[in-house]
């Protein structure tokens, strides 16, 4: 016991260290960056999120002691391009972005968000159609029009190609027309206004969507839900020092709910908590069944 908490001691040491500036073997201090900068993947417009994690920006600047600045990237591609040429510091990817990430900008992921209502850091990818399409099985959306979020969206595109085929279903010639929107409330309107007659987004962002009242259920209609997913992690540069890595991940895990809850569009997460890269290996496999290419954020576009 005694030599357990003289290594938490040490380790507390070269952290708290870290964290006034001074270097250590792993290299680096908070103070080596002087605007931490994080990117976004567009799910709404991009004014309005800027103003709802004002919240995080402020936290996470008292907590760091460095200011924050946040973007919304234009999609994607864009946030993982950002990554890559250190334009941003860190980013709330989705799983299937964060493996390209991972892959061509050295991303890390470092927290996972944990749900409210059930104890849970996954979600669900579903199927929506309107109620007019007459649409009300898989099978019923051959020969219909279907739109999908973006090529590196994991519940608005890996995911529900990997149903579709499933089910018997050629995602790129058994559909009228398809799409990708761009994002999911795009894809959730589109739906609603009946210029699609289906398309697929996350469960977080239809049930936000709905308590909201942006979209109404009986109007846009889950015909498919999938089995759960890894959820969304935030994930750092890999090259950053290793300090400032933990300093961060720290800051994140301990937030407070009252900081979280102030935030729309988070989806009920009610705290963070630490992940690993190996979480998302059943997202790489699943694309690997797909046959797409991991190692480039354009070749997600093809």
């Amino acid at each position: 016991m005694k030599k357990i908490i003289l290594s938490l001691l040490l380790c507390l040491v070269i952290f708290l260290a870290g964290c006034n500036g001074v270097q250590s073997p792993t290299g680096g201090a908070i103070s080596d960056i002087k605007v931490l900068k994080m990117g976004l993947i567009p799910a709404d417009d991009a004014d309005e999120m800027l103003r709802n994690y004002e919240p995080i920006k402020e936290y996470l600047s008292k907590e760091l002691g460095i200011p924050v600045e946040i973007q919304v990237t234009s999609d994607y591609t864009a946030a993982i391009e950002a990554m890559r040429y250190k334009h941003i510091d860190m980013a709330w990817f989705g799983p299937f972005s964060y493996v390209i990430a991972a892959n061509v900008a050295g991303a890390e992921a470092i927290v996972n968000g944990v749900k409210d209502e059930t104890g849970s850091s996954t979600y669900k990818s579903v199927i929506v159609t309107n109620v007019d399409s007459g649409i009300n099985t898989l099978a019923d959306l051959k020969g219909k029009s279907f739109a999908f979020v973006d090529p590196a969206s994991t519940s608005g595109n890996l995911i529900p190609r990997k149903i579709l085929i499933e089910n018997g279903i050629d995602p790129d010639s058994d559909f009228s027309t398809s799409y990708y929107a761009g994002t999911h409330n795009a894809v959730m309107y589109a739906v609603a206004n009946g210029k699609v007659d289906a398309g697929a987004t996350g469960d977080n962002v239809y049930k936000r969507m709905v308590k909201e009242g942006e979209i109404d259920p009986q109007v846009n209609k889950i015909i498919y839900t999938s089995d759960p997913i890894p959820g969304s992690p935030i994930a750092v540069r890999g090259d950053l020092p290793k300090l400032i890595k933990l300093k961060i991940q720290l800051a994140l895990v301990k937030m407070d709910q009252q900081t979280i809850h102030k935030v729309d569009g988070w989806g009920g997460i009610s705290r963070y908590k630490r992940v690993y890269d190996s979480d998302y290996d059943v997202i790489r496999e699943t694309a690997k069944i797909l046959g797409m290419d991991v190692t480039n954020p354009e070749a997600a576009n093809k």
